[in-house]
């Protein structure tokens, strides 16, 4: 195991091990404790009590964080006639048809692209590209809203902040909740929809205890655990 930082270790000082933290208190503290020198993205896991072996209990969607990411997100579209104008008017960074398909096939774009949109009738043609797109969770799918003929709608929405999740094959979901620059009120704000949305896609056939454990991080930091059981007043300080 590669050997910690000073500032890493003093910054696992801090947080308390036998505590779960408030969402207030453990954003406050990850905003206290980073030490990346820049503007740090902040992420979230949960462990899910799901069988990730099962397509029937798959955790996957999408959620518009009320404060967005922070970060620029660069958006392709694949689309012909009035949905590609449709695209482009909605600020769509790479549009295109037949000629869009056959430049992500050849692997160019793939690498500066955080998501893409692509109307049904295109998802032929995009279907062969499942094993270069899929693993970079590149790949439309209806269920995250990116197989949609409101193309224009769906740009917007990604561009003012939503992100699509899934549940890998150890039953975890990672997001991004925004940046270390962000108030903690505002990372709070965005938790907030995020855990509605993981909630409400609690598959049925998940059976006992469905969020397991919640971590908070930076790339920099030591994640801070957050208490799995807290749903509501999430912006209330933690119990006395």
């Amino acid at each position: 195991m590669a050997k910690r930082s000073k500032k890493y270790r003093a910054a696992l000082e801090k947080i308390e091990t036998d505590r779960l933290y408030g969402p207030k208190a453990g954003f406050s503290l990850l905003k206290e404790i980073d030490a990346a020198g820049y503007d740090a993205t902040i992420e979230c896991a949960f462990r899910l009590g799901i069988d990730p072996r099962k397509a029937d209990q798959m955790v996957r969607g999408a959620v518009a964080l009320p404060h967005g990411t922070g970060s620029e997100v660069t958006v392709a579209v694949v689309a012909a006639g009035e949905k590609a104008a449709e695209a482009t008017a909605a600020g769509a960074d790479h549009v295109g048809a037949d000629d869009l398909v056959e430049l992500l096939s050849a692997g160019e774009l793939i690498d500066e692209l955080d998501s893409i949109i692509a109307t049904p009738d295109m998802m032929g043609k995009l279907g062969r590209l499942g094993k270069t797109l899929g693993p970079r969770g590149l790949m439309p799918n209806p269920k995250s809203g990116t197989v949609t003929m409101d193309v224009g709608k769906a740009v917007s929405e990604i561009k003012a902040g939503r992100v699509e999740y899934r549940s890998d094959r150890n039953g975890n979901v990672h997001v991004v909740l925004g940046k270390a620059s962000f108030s903690s009120e505002q990372l709070v704000d965005n938790y907030s929809a995020l855990l509605d949305e993981i909630l409400r896609q609690r598959p049925s056939a998940a059976k006992g205890r469905y969020v397991h454990t919640v971590a908070i991080s930076t790339s920099m930091s030591p994640s801070v655990p957050l208490d799995p059981a807290r749903f509501r007043d999430l912006l209330e300080d933690d119990d006395a």
